[in-house]
């Protein structure tokens, strides 16, 4: 090891050994679990729909099946991770429908909120917009005021789909937001409560059966109001959340050509046109 002029060894790179030292330290702490974990945090605000369905669900088989589009309206769903959306590319696709995130608790708002809400609607599209819920930081009907206020009204135009609550893993920590599973369908029964009282309108409940099962105990008290959601990237839907004999929508894939998350509705456009309408 080369000798500094002052007698102190130093390292090959020229840093002193101590700092050596010291960097090695904190490159070992950064390998262990928790802190590994809390490095994976994202950032509050930019979760988005189906975020933890790889993670927690896997892929199974070619996604959406093999013939379901015939039957069935495509759609997409975005948030501010695809940026300004190229709505005329993906109606040329087929795409006929689409959901746009609004919001995220009471604290976020989608920062390309209108370009994609407003761009789906001026190519012909039948649009919506979602909530990411977050339990944990305030309560459902809270969040539901901030959605409405914010991009998830309602409006029967026969254009413009009821607003959607995207219910899936907690990105920021817990999976179930800290809730009990008798909490947990509290919080979502204060949300749709709220949400109907304020647009007149039962939202769409988005959900995976897994996620469900886990944070709700499987409650099937929403079926009879609430549209479902399901989410699962596979070549069928699978089991569905108790209640529900049927889904109305699909997200089948997160891996789309232009916009990831893809969408089968449950039926042709004028099932769309129909929910929209109410």
């Amino acid at each position: 090891m080369p000798v500094h002029r002052s007698g102190k060894s130093r390292t090959l790179a020229g840093r002193p050994a101590v700092l050596t030292a010291v960097l090695a330290a904190l490159a070992l702490l950064l390998t262990l679990p928790g802190a590994a974990s809390a490095a994976q945090v994202p950032e509050r605000g930019t979760a988005y729909m189906g975020m933890g369905v790889p993670k927690h669900d896997g892929r199974d088989g070619r996604p959406g099946g093999p013939s379901v589009m015939v039957t069935q309206a495509e759609g997409v769903d975005v948030s501010s991770h695809q940026g300004n959306v190229a709505w005329t590319t993906l109606w040329n696709s087929g795409v006929r429908w689409a959901y746009v995130k609004a919001t995220e608790g009471t604290y976020y708002k989608n920062t390309y909120f209108t370009q994609q809400y407003n761009g789906s609607y001026n190519v012909g599209m039948i649009r919506g917009s979602y909530h990411f819920a977050t339990p944990d930081t305030a309560s459902g009907a809270a969040q539901a005021d901030y959605f409405v206020n914010n991009g998830g009204g309602w409006s029967r135009d026969g254009r413009t789909l009821p607003g959607a609550l995207d219910m899936e893993w907690n990105p920021y920590g817990a999976t179930c937001y800290g809730k009990t599973q008798s909490g947990m369908v509290a919080w979502i029964r204060d949300f749709v409560n709220r949400y109907k009282y304020r647009t007149g309108r039962d939202p769409v409940i988005y959900t995976a059966t897994s996620w469900w099962k886990q944070c709700t105990g499987n409650y099937g008290g929403f079926a009879t109001t609430n549209p479902l959601w399901i989410a699962r990237y596979a070549s069928t839907v699978g089991e569905l959340p108790a209640g529900w004999t049927y889904y109305t929508m699909w997200q089948y894939t997160s891996t789309g050509p232009t916009v990831g998350d893809h969408n089968h509705f449950n039926g042709d456009i004028t099932r769309v046109r129909a929910l929209a309408y109410g």
